[in-house]
């Protein structure tokens, strides 16, 4: 049922190849969410500063995993998509090894930088409210970010793999990886956080003799905040070896060579050509986000911030499907422009758009229908202020999914070509041109309090989703897909 190949991406059902290539990656997606609650459900047993702590740590984290994980990532689907598409294995496979060394040097690089730069960092974020941070709210920030920045290669080297299953069209692998990753973080996060001394695991299934015959055999009592970041690189590690054991097993004909390992330049240049700006773009967006809650904050007070996190973490489960779809679309438009099919290429951004725009349309409206349950739901201890609040912004939110839909789509549709700077440039104007003047100026200069922070946000979707539209239509008359398949020949 989820068998796919080239032959089908290149030939077959354009419905059928977005469908049975999401599917799994829309799996992987919901388990890498899973992945994010495990973590912090156990790191909120240890205490409330450790809580804040990696709260702390995710603008850095965002920034660091952006040049590491994002990067790499699109630019290696992109290249092997394309090469798979016109039959150059050897040129995919030397794709998949160059996006291994530039997510090891630049993970090895950054992650050195990152680490000295922290602990300044973390301070200077949290001199904008000294009075309500603990002292060791740092501490403990630097401690998981620190583990996290030593070990973050470890992650490239996972995600470049899976990119390269991606764009050759097996995203069952990817499934495989992520879903093997998570197990392992499961297992060892209550284990390496809390060890073998009050483990609230083994106290809260009635283990105690078992932990107390452990800790006599380990004398292990845990690493505290450190192990929950140790968990996650070590989940990482262990799906990084199955889908490198997957690969020497020779899945998909073939994967890697030795004949592809090599510093080849062209194929580096090209690697970063194509991921900077998907980097790029994810940073932009972060850097905003932080933006935002500083916003937030200051025009409606805690009750305001605690209503814009639940939408937050509502909306990046509502848009997984269309990040699956993207992800599939990715590929699909690669491998057709790589065999020279440009009209599948064209018409699988727009099949692709009627499903994501038709797919968030109706999570909106059951958004729309029951937005305080889901509320209360995701935040159950939330004050009534707090909670009207949500209620509001996940009406607003549901307004503009049909948009969010579209745009992960049209984005798809720019990538699979190579031109991620246009993806890069629609997501700068998104942001910083007009969802943050918006919100500045609704929440603060009008008054509107965190009803324009909100607004601001679904009217800045709606109109990247227009202007992207807009601007995929004329660069399809303007022979951006010719171009992008005589670039992809040429390799």
């Amino acid at each position: 049922m989820f068998n796919i190949n080239t032959e089908d991406i290149t030939q077959g059902s354009l419905v059928r190849g977005l469908l049975v290539l999401s599917a799994p990656l829309l799996v992987q997606n919901v388990v890498q969410v899973i992945q994010q609650v495990v973590d912090l459900f156990w790191v909120g047993r240890l205490s409330s500063d450790a809580v804040a702590a990696i709260g702390f740590t995710m603008p850095l984290i965002s920034i660091v995993s952006s040049v590491v994980l994002v990067m790499p990532f699109v630019g290696t689907q992109v290249l092997v998509s394309q090469r798979v598409g016109s039959e150059r294995l050897s040129g995919a496979r030397r794709g998949l090894f160059t996006g291994m060394v530039v997510s090891v040097v630049t993970g090895l690089v950054l992650g050195v930088i990152a680490f000295a730069g922290a602990r300044p960092f973390f301070e200077l974020l949290m001199s904008v409210r000294p009075s309500s941070v603990s002292s060791q709210v740092v501490d403990l920030a630097v401690t998981y970010f620190g583990v996290f920045a030593i070990g973050v290669w470890i992650a490239g080297i996972s995600d470049t793999t899976e990119a390269a299953f991606i764009g050759w069209g097996d995203s069952r692998a990817a499934l495989y990886m992520n879903v093997i990753a998570l197990s392992v973080n499961i297992v060892l996060d209550p284990i390496m956080i809390f060890g073998f001394h009050d483990n609230p695991l083994f106290v809260g299934l009635g283990l105690g003799g078992l932990q107390s015959v452990l800790s006599s055999m380990t004398q292990f009592s845990g690493v505290g905040i450190a192990g929950a970041a140790l968990s996650t690189l070590i989940g990482y590690g262990v799906g990084g070896v199955v889908g490198l054991t997957l690969i020497a097993r020779g899945r998909n004909d073939g994967m890697l060579s030795w004949a592809a390992v090599g510093i080849d330049t062209n194929t580096i240049r090209e690697l970063i050509d194509i991921g900077i700006p998907a980097g790029g773009q994810s940073i932009l967006k972060q850097g905003v986000e932080l933006a935002l809650i500083l916003v937030v904050f200051r025009a409606a007070g805690s009750a305001g911030l605690a209503a814009y996190i639940v939408g937050y973490r509502v909306a990046s489960i509502a848009v997984i499907p269309s990040r699956s779809l993207q992800q599939a679309a990715q590929s699909i438009i690669g491998q057709n422009l790589g065999a020279g099919s440009t009209d599948r290429a064209r018409r699988t951004t727009w099949i692709g758009v009627g499903i994501a725009g038709g797919t968030l349309t109706l999570i909106g409206l059951a958004q729309l229908m029951v937005p305080e349950t889901i509320a209360t739901l995701f935040v159950p201890s939330l004050s009534s202020t707090a909670t009207h609040l949500a209620v509001e912004y996940l009406a607003i939110l549901a307004y503009g999914y049909p948009a969010i839909g579209a745009m992960y789509l049209f984005q798809a549709g720019f990538n699979g070509a190579r031109r991620t700077q246009t993806s890069f440039a629609a997501s700068f104007f998104q942001y910083w041109c007009v969802r943050l003047p918006i919100a500045v100026v609704g929440g603060i200069v009008l008054s509107l309090q965190a009803s324009g922070v909100f607004w601001a946000v679904t009217i800045s979707n709606v109109v990247a989703a227009v202007g992207l539209a807009g601007y995929y239509r004329y660069s399809i008359t303007d022979g951006m897909l010719d171009r992008a398949a005589h670039a992809a020949a040429a390799d």
